[in-house]
């Protein structure tokens, strides 16, 4: 019992992150597992989907329900997510611990400097992305660079996911931002439904070959979706700049602890 509410409360954590930072915050879930329940990352990944792609189901439902899902392009990108999964989770169960670890870490420094160089910024756009809004119609001109750039997010991100547990969010979101004209909110919502899609195909991967403790995944799952429900409420009148700094600021301190779990020995 008690393990399950500790479970539980990690899983509000990450739940509070992903309101606080959106579909990129699910990065953050495997470091919470692998040092508050003391797992690899090889056992906390198919966990972090778990827990990333229930709380994306709901955030994409809600954006079905406000119409701003672009759902062609969100089908795209996540079959060929899902296609690509089961190949990041056969890696994962190949590769011992330390240079998982050690990958994840990478990862999660990447995306920290990136978060904090891009922080409250808006980059300049020199010419139009290969995917664009029709004027009138509001949907995505279909044109083989828009579907080759689509196609690309799509196999990038399910590698990552069935890999190392991430969700996709961390590269969906900026690829979306930078090969189409989408406004913020549509690229979010379209991000968490092609998460949806992803991390079931790695979850199914990882399942099958009997990798996932259900007894701690749904529990730590179920916390990330009540709090990221509840936290929508809190985190709208946050300062977005301020937030993505904390964030960062916390993934460059999971990045440079997680290697040094490994080589103290302590993981």
């Amino acid at each position: 019992m008690e393990a399950a509410i500790l479970t539980a409360a990690l899983g509000a954590v990450i739940g509070a992150i992903l309101a606080a930072t959106g579909a990129g915050g699910g990065i953050l879930a495997v470091p919470m597992l692998v040092f508050g329940l003391h797992l690899d990352v090889a056992q906390a990944a198919p966990m972090g989907l778990i827990a990333v792609g229930m709380s994306a189901v709901v955030g994409a439902g809600l954006g079905l329900r406000d119409g701003i899902v672009r759902y062609r392009a969100a089908a795209l990108i996540g079959v060929l997510g899902m296609a690509m999964a089961p190949f990041g989770v056969a890696l994962a169960g190949w590769l011992p611990n330390p240079p998982l670890m050690a990958a994840f870490a990478l990862v999660l420094a990447l995306n920290a400097w990136r978060t904090l160089r891009k922080a409250g910024t808006v980059a300049p756009c020199a010419e139009p992305p290969p995917c664009v809004l029709h004027p009138q119609r509001g949907r995505l001109l279909w044109t083989r660079p828009c579907a080759r750039a689509l196609a690309a997010i799509g196999a990038l991100s399910g590698l990552l996911s069935g890999l190392l547990g991430v969700g996709g969010g961390f590269v969906i979101v900026p690829a979306l931002r930078r090969y189409t004209d989408l406004p913020a909110r549509s690229i979010l919502a379209t991000s968490l439904a092609v998460i949806a899609l992803v991390s079931a195909g790695a979850i199914a991967a990882a399942a099958s070959r009997g990798r996932v403790d259900w007894g701690m995944a749904l529990p730590f799952a179920l916390g990330a979706v009540a709090a990221m429900l509840a936290g929508r409420r809190f985190v709208a009148a946050a300062p977005p700049a301020r937030l993505q700094r904390l964030f960062a600021l916390v993934s460059m301190a999971a990045a440079v602890l997680m290697p040094w779990r490994v080589f103290t020995g302590a993981a």
